[in-house]
């Protein structure tokens, strides 16, 4: 049979870095003439791209794997590919108990996608494994957002080695894509009418620092705020000790790059965060958002704890407790401690039971529920400019986000219009109520 009598499923799973993987892929597919489906029961081929980052986001891609695996009994499946972190983390466990599996690949296999597939619809049972690479075709990717916003992957890997944390051992050290070739795949973007681009990357702070020799984020985003048609540029997964004096000058002073930033803490006690080995201390973290906060009073803040760390005691839980109380985060997340395989938190003692790690989880999540009430409705009365993603004609109210709404993470505006409107239109909503996690706005315009 020719490439093009096969159709392809594709699901991406775990970070918004490892969609950008998928669509790498999806695009060499196509590109060799290979058909896309949504629909797993028409596909003959289902590509699965893992996340192995904690256990959560493990049992899901194992659960995803075995759900795929059915459509060979019920649908069309004929070839099953699993790629990625899981994949690439666990190769021997993978391939031994995942007899359903044809292919195995690890992280970032774009150039040899269209080889395994081929191989694999003759009947080979393959497996292909190699580091992460970051100097893949990005202007023949396949969009799996809608087209008004996309996520750009500037740097690949990671020189941070928090103790937890296995990705380094995964997807390698830093590697960064050059700030020409970033430059040209935004423009390509803008050229196809994407209006929000999302920059993302392990710790984007330390964007270029393998090959100019010192961090060129700033830099980068000064020369992306200048391209035509980009409305909007957002920074995520910027480590707190990257939150310098050049950053916030270079965000607050153009119009077209998000008052929002996602600053990762995991923590604010000073002896749990050198165990994690970070780069910060609890004053450096209180120092790196109040520098925001002094910058503009509109800047939306995002933030991650970890709770259950080896060791931690009840006065060190407290001392977190009152630090996400003190700094007042706009969106927090927070996750339980998961003791990864081959990393050094694993072999530490006074590892702290489930029990007490829900108990915690679920004291951080009161204490961040009462915050986000107020800060949201700090937003009642003022006007954003808002993105138009969504519409449900059963109750004719309209979804978007402004600067402050990251997509997939923060949620959307509830909007009210007596207009249509049309998906990826930016248009004036002044918001009328906000709760805990929901923002209602009406059109003034």
């Amino acid at each position: 049979m020719k490439r093009s009598d096969h159709f392809i499923g594709a699901i991406s799973l775990g970070c918004s870095k490892n969609r950008v993987d998928t669509e790498l892929m999806l695009g060499q597919l196509v590109k060799a003439g290979y058909n896309l489906t949504p629909d797993p029961e028409e596909a003959d081929v289902i590509l699965i791209n893992t996340c192995g980052f904690i256990d959560d986001a493990k049992q899901e891609s194992i659960d995803t794997i075995l759900e795929m695996a059915r459509y060979k009994e019920t649908g069309k499946l004929k070839l099953l590919i699993i790629a990625g972190c899981l994949s690439g983390r666990y190769r021997e466990e993978v391939s031994s108990n995942f007899p359903e599996v044809d292919v195995f690949l690890g992280v970032t296999p774009h150039d040899d996608i269209v080889e395994m597939v081929d191989r694999g619809l003759e009947g080979e049972r393959l497996e292909l494994y190699h580091e992460a690479v970051i100097d893949a075709s990005y202007q023949e990717r396949i969009l799996t957002t809608p087209a008004h916003y996309a996520y750009v992957k500037i740097a690949e890997g990671c020189n941070n080695f928090c103790t937890y944390c296995a990705i380094p051992r995964i997807r390698g050290r830093l590697k960064s894509r050059t700030e020409e070739d970033i430059i040209s795949e935004v423009m390509w973007l803008a050229d196809m009418g994407t209006k929000e681009i999302i920059l993302v990357a392990q710790d984007t702070s330390k964007y270029g620092l393998d090959l100019y020799g010192e961090p060129r984020i700033c830099s980068l985003l000064e020369k992306l705020s200048g391209i035509d048609g980009i409305e909007m540029i957002r920074l995520l997964y910027c480590y707190p000790d990257g939150v310098t004096d050049e950053l916030v000058k270079t965000i607050v002073g153009h119009d077209n790059i998000a008052n929002y930033i996602d600053i990762p803490v995991q923590h604010v006690d000073d002896e749990i965060l050198k165990r994690m080995n970070r780069h910060d201390t609890g004053k450096t973290i209180y120092e790196a958002v109040r520098r925001l906060r002094d910058a503009s009073d509109d800047f939306i803040l995002r933030s991650t704890v970890i709770v259950g760390f080896p060791g931690e005691t009840e006065e060190q839980f407290e001392r977190l407790l009152k630090g996400i109380n003190d700094l007042r985060f706009d969106r927090l997340g927070a996750f339980r401690y998961s003791q990864e395989d081959n990393t050094p938190a694993a072999l530490m003692p006074d590892q702290i039971d489930d029990e007490t790690k829900e108990y915690r989880l679920e004291q951080v999540m009161f204490t961040q529920q009462k915050i986000s009430n107020e800060m949201n409705k700090k937003r009642i009365g003022k006007v954003y400019r808002v993105l138009i993603e969504d519409y449900d004609e059963e109750e004719d109210i309209y979804f978007g986000r402004s600067y402050a709404e990251t997509p997939e993470v923060d949620g959307l505006i509830v909007i009210h219009s007596d207009r249509e409107l049309e998906t990826g239109e930016y248009v004036s909503v002044k918001i009328i109520r906000a709760d805990d996690y929901e923002i209602t706005g009406t059109v003034i315009e």
